[in-house]
Order: structure tokens, then sequence, then C-alpha cells
């Protein structure tokens, strides 16, 4: 009975439109309460699943991200890329997945990414005549490759949602080739599809401009390799790299580029305060929910449910990848790494996947949920942005939807591509 108390309580309560906190911190209240534990379990496990000090880095990395996002370091990527790949077939598409790598690795926020690059290049590609169900299409699947690359917040939810004993530095360095492959697989795609549309080639600017162009971006780009390069090398911790990354940050766009407004500075921190405590409420409901998972041992049933169905770990991880894609459609992103984690990393730790490489498919995986109906957050922002109904946008959008897959099965059953960084650089 008290599973169809503390998942129907959550079903119901999502399904008539309540915050998912709301959702999760309410149905565990219901369950404890049903099984007679004392009512301040709930508010003592929501206390504890947010003062782990691994956690300090997801507001100054979100911080970091807004003054960048505001601090005009959007614009000089998207003008680096255009001079770099801009001469392809329909190259703005191209483009706009460059730009999203590299702006991924600094804001590490696909929300943040769709709405920065977005803003620029879906009225460029409008006003050159694409199509603006295709520019939202390619700018919302490339934002999640900001996902993969450090400084990936999610990725530190997933390490202390897996007990904080996995390395974030690995997950960090891990996220790297996949990242890597999903833009190649998004690229190759907007390639196609502007040839079938007969979309316009951008004129090449010189290896000249390209160098002057660069050195115009090196400032905002020189934040991946101090965020990258600290916690990998062992200088600082992820925590300690996020402080430097906002005093990077307001640097750079105070100082050097002198883009950063007293009113675009208040923005940044506003933004950041009201992100950061959003994600931390559904962090902290979020372990409570877990913990009541814990304690009526559903990730035990499932490995045994699950070593039922088969002993085949391309099995196990195939429906672990459909369970996850579903659930990607109807929650968002934080709040599921939380629940689904302590649920299926077990499954898979049975099973011989490393927890690492499990990681890097579950964030690709619901990353993939974030661009689709009817609870996808990056879909909404991209055709915000774009001035375009949800519906129209699903013409174009299935052939990345397609690439996103494609990848996603790629590292999946190929763990060298999450593994063989982290190993080399042990």
């Amino acid at each position: 009975m008290e599973y169809w108390i503390l998942f129907g309580t959550f079903v119901f309560l999502l399904l008539i439109g309540t915050p998912i906190a709301f959702c999760l911190g309410v149905a565990s209240f219901a369950t404890v309460t049903y099984l007679g534990l004392p009512p301040v379990v709930v508010f003592q496990r929501l206390n504890s699943g947010v003062s782990v000090f691994a956690l300090m880095a997801i507001p100054f990395f979100i911080y970091a991200g807004e003054i960048m996002v505001r601090g005009d370091i959007a614009r000089r990527l998207v003008r680096l890329a255009g001079s770099l790949v801009g001469h392809f077939q329909g190259g703005l598409g191209q483009v706009n997945v460059l730009t999203s790598v590299m702006f991924g690795g600094i804001s590490g926020s696909a929300a943040a990414d769709a709405s920065a690059v977005g803003g620029i290049m879906i009225k460029q590609m409008e006003r050159r005549g694409y199509g603006v169900d295709y520019a939202v299409s390619v700018t919302v699947t490339a934002a999640i490759i900001a996902l993969m690359l450090p400084p990936s917040h999610n990725l530190i939810i997933y390490s202390i949602s897996g007990g904080g004993k996995i390395s974030i530095a690995d997950l960090f360095t891990a996220g790297i080739v996949p990242g890597l492959i999903l833009a190649l697989s998004l690229m190759a795609t907007a390639y196609i599809m502007a040839k079938r549309r007969h979309y316009p080639t951008e004129e090449f600017p010189g290896w000249r401009m390209v160098g002057q162009l660069f050195l115009e971006a090196v400032p905002g780009l020189i934040l991946i390799a101090i965020i990258f390069g600290g916690v990998r090398s062992g200088i600082f911790t992820a925590s300690e790299s996020s402080c430097i990354a906002v005093v990077y940050a307001l640097a750079v766009t105070l100082f050097i580029y002198r883009t950063l407004s007293w009113d675009a500075f208040v923005e940044a921190t506003l933004g950041a305060v009201r992100t950061t405590a959003m994600v931390l409420l559904v962090i902290g409901c979020a372990a409570a929910f877990g913990w009541l998972l814990a304690y009526l041992k559903v990730p035990t049933a499932l490995v045994e449910f699950m070593q039922g169905v088969s002993d085949n770990p391309i099995v196990i991880l195939l429906l672990i990848n459909v369970s996850l894609l579903i659930l990607g459609t109807f929650m968002d992103m934080s709040p599921l790494i939380v629940i689904t984690t302590p649920i299926f990393l077990p499954v898979a730790l049975a099973f011989g996947i490393d927890p690492v490489h499990f990681g890097i498919i579950m964030i690709l995986n619901l990353g993939i949920g974030l661009c689709t109906p009817p609870v996808g957050t990056v879909l909404f922002v991209g055709c915000a942005v774009g001035k375009i109904s949800i519906w129209e946008v699903m013409k174009s959008i299935f052939p990345f939807y397609g690439a996103c897959l494609f990848s996603l099965m790629l590292v999946t059953f190929i763990p060298a591509l999450s593994l063989w960084l982290p190993n080399l650089m042990r």
C-alpha cells in the first residue's frame, strides 16, 4: 500500500500541475505519515539533502553562467563560430551548434545556452531565409551539449545522488567526447536538412579575420580551461573552481570586455538566486523522496526484477534508457537525477556498468527529455525566443531527435567513448 501512496500521490499532484518540488515533498510526507514514522523525518532528509558541501559549486557555476550570458560573451562566440563553419552548407545551422559547444563550456546550462545563443542566432537565421522551425530545432537540441561539458551542475547533482563517491573530475572529463559526438551528429543533421531546403552558405572571411575573432573570444574561452584544468589537475575542488569562475567572469566582463552594466549585474545576481533556490528546493525534496525509496527497498526490488528479465547488460541498458526517455518527457532533469540515480545506479553496478559511464548515459538521456513535450524546458525556451508554437517546431525536429538518439546509443554501448579520456588523465 505504501508504494501506491508514494507514487500515486506524486503522479496525481504532477498531473494537476503542482510544482515538482511540492509533488516530491507532499508525496514523501503522506507516505511517512502512513508508515507511522515521525513527520519530522521528511524535513530532516530535506535538510540533509541540501547540506552537502559539494552543492556549493552549483550556485556559483550558475552565477558565473548568468554573468557570462549578460556580459555579451555569446555574441563573440557566435562570430568566432561563424568564421570557422559558416561557409558550409546551411552555415548558420553549423554556427549554432559550434557556438553551443563553446558557450556550453562556459555556462553549463542548457536553458541558458538556448536563451543566449538562440537570442542571437534564431533571428539572424530567419533574416537569412532559414525556416524558424529549423532554427529553433537546431538551437534546442544543440543546447543539451552544455549538459555534457564542464561546468555542468547536473553532473555534480548526479555525483552527490550516487552517494558522493563518484569523482566530479572524472565526470567532467567523461562528458567531453560524448558531447563532441552529439555536436557532430547534430551538425551532420543540420547539413543534410539545409541541403534539402537549399539554405544559403556564408562567405569565408579569411584566416586573418578568424585569428582576430579568436583573440576577441579568448578571454571568455579561458574560463573553460580554468574550470576543467583546475578540477582535473587537482589544484582546486569543484566548489573552489566555481568561486574562481565567478571572480574571473566578473573580471572579464567588467575590465576586459566592459560589457556588464550595473543593471545587467543585478539581473545576473537575481537570476542566479532564483535558479539556485529552485534547484536546491527540488534537490532537498527529491532527497526525502529518494530516502523513502531506499527505505521501501525499491532499488533492491528493481535489481531482482531486472535480473529476472535478463542477465545481459545490453538488454538492461536498453530497458533503463527507455525508462529514462519516458520519464524525461514528464519531469524536469534535476529532480529526475536525484530520484532515479538511487534506483538505477545499483542496477547498473549489479551488471558491471561503470558509474561514470552510467552517469554520462543518464545525463544525455535526460537531456533529450528537455527537448521533448509536454515538459521540455529547453524546448519551451527555444519556442519563446523564436516566437513559434511547439507544434510548428515538431514539423522539423524529428531528424534532430534521431541524431540525439544515435549519439545516446553510441555512448551507451561503447563505454570507451566516456571512459577513455578519464582513464588517460588519471
